[in-house]
């Protein structure tokens, strides 16, 4: 399989593609024993900071399938925006366009997870990435034209996200709805949104249709469809995920695999799904490497996968 960012798609005259959105330093916090809802204390806990960001995470996976990748984002001039700076300039992530802010510290977010590495809450102040206003997503107005394709989520202001669109030419957009109540922001572009990934809650509420049952899928993917979603993917946790794009619809079950840690294994995915849109892959390979790149970074403690290549992914899926 080929890595086709020296030859991009029609329309456009960019090589890289451009992400925007979150960066973070995660303080990840996983329990030894079961999680008790109202208990003091969790005793046995083990403790770990690491670079993170849901953005962040996507820009990496993507540097490390060797997919050049520029990313804007704010960071803070702080100790751990430098570390987070540093480890994703080392996975080849070109991070030049984003920004450094003296007087705001970078986000921290607090990732506590049960023993069996599943996510039980996440507590952040995100606040930082509100300076990256619609002022300076069109200051670098050229990147964002140029780039192959545009991958964001709703970590970005209603306005921010408003002036991506308006500067996007042919290029898809790939879309990461990232909290409940950030639903809302992604309403006005579905018919500009190539991509959309949803978990069941953030589906339901964009849709207002019912999503308890693996038989809600379709109904609920075809509504986003006709909102003009050109691609839409449904993840479904251990139940699997679903997508459609009106020529394929259906099922698959990523690989049995130990959870060591959940956070990332979204971002991952998204990264895949990009990479075999890139490659010319059909919606269910395209989800299918996707898949494979979400198991393997279940099985580590960071939020990204470090042997994350794409031979390392086909690997697995043989």
């Amino acid at each position: 399989m080929r890595i086709l960012l020296n030859h991009p798609k029609d329309g456009v005259d960019g090589h890289f593609i451009v992400v925007l959105g979150d960066a973070a330093m995660d303080v990840a916090i996983t329990a030894r024993l079961p999680m008790v809802p109202h208990a003091t204390c969790c005793p046995g806990s083990t403790v770990r900071f690491k670079p993170g960001g849901s953005a962040r995470n996507v820009a990496e996976n993507l540097a490390r399938l060797g997919l050049e990748t520029r990313f804007l984002s704010v960071f803070g001039n702080d100790q751990p925006g430098r570390t987070v700076r540093m480890a994703t300039r080392r996975a080849g992530v070109d991070i030049s366009a984003s920004m450094i802010c003296a007087d705001r510290t970078t986000t921290h977010c607090v990732v506590v997870s049960d023993h069996d590495g599943e996510n039980y809450c996440c507590i952040g102040d995100t606040s930082i990435i509100g300076l990256l206003t619609p002022e300076c997503v069109m200051e670098r107005g050229e990147l964002v034209r140029r780039a192959a394709l545009i991958i964001t989520n709703t970590t970005l202001s209603a306005e921010a996200l408003a002036c991506v669109f308006a500067l996007r030419t042919e290029q898809p957009v790939f879309v990461d709805i990232i909290a409940v109540d950030q639903v809302d922001r992604v309403r006005p572009w579905l018919s500009q949104i190539h991509t959309l990934k949803l978990n069941r809650e953030k589906a339901s509420l964009l849709t207002g249709l019912p999503f308890s049952a693996r038989e809600d899928a379709p109904a609920v993917a075809d509504w986003v469809r006709n909102a003009g979603v050109k691609q839409v993917v449904l993840s479904l946790a251990g139940q699997g995920t679903y997508y459609s794009n009106g020529e394929q619809t259906g099922w698959l079950q990523r690989r049995a695999i130990q959870v060591v840690n959940a956070t990332g294994a979204g971002d991952a995915l998204m990264a895949g799904l990009a990479y075999g849109w890139l490659n010319h892959m059909p919606l269910s390979e395209t989800v299918r490497f996707a898949l494979e790149c979400s198991a393997l970074t279940l099985s580590t403690l960071d939020n990204n996968y470090a042997g994350l290549t794409q031979e390392r992914v086909l690997a697995s899926m043989e």
